[in-house]
């Protein structure tokens, strides 16, 4: 299994399109009381790093969610497009977004001090709380 993934994806309405070639093939889940709000649940997502060629930004509203970072989305159909790591220019998209089923493993999760009892994933995963996220990527 190749650790980047070449894929795309549309949101529902087809006004914007996502393309990348740097997909880890790691999904994780983040369950921070922002995610849940955002999206009615734990957001499963991946890594596209810098390597996002998006199509119809026109159509794109972003939302300032943080000093760090914003949440984009489609002003057209509401799709959720990426959460976007300012500083580092870094984009992670939810996984459901894009054409690819095969290859993907749900191997981390995030902000698990925060997931709600009522739910849990089997996968054996590594787990971080709120405080060891912002500790590991404190200075990136």
């Amino acid at each position: 299994m190749s650790d980047q993934i070449t894929t795309q994806g549309s949101c529902l309405c087809g006004a914007v399109t996502l393309r990348t070639g740097s997909m880890s093939a790691s999904v994780g889940a983040c369950h921070c009381s922002m995610c849940r709000t955002w999206g009615g649940g734990p957001l499963l997502s991946v890594d596209c790093a810098t390597d996002l060629q998006i199509t119809g930004a026109e159509h794109i509203t972003r939302f300032q969610s943080s000093d760090w970072a914003e949440r984009g989305f489609c002003r057209q159909c509401g799709s959720h497009l990426f959460y976007h790591l300012k500083q580092n220019d870094q984009y992670i998209v939810p996984v459901g977004f894009f054409e690819v089923s095969s290859g993907m493993s749900l191997d981390h999760q995030i902000f698990i001090d925060e997931k709600p009892e009522y739910y849990a994933f089997a996968n054996v995963t590594n787990n971080l709380t709120g405080a060891e996220v912002f500790a590991k990527y404190a200075g990136d």
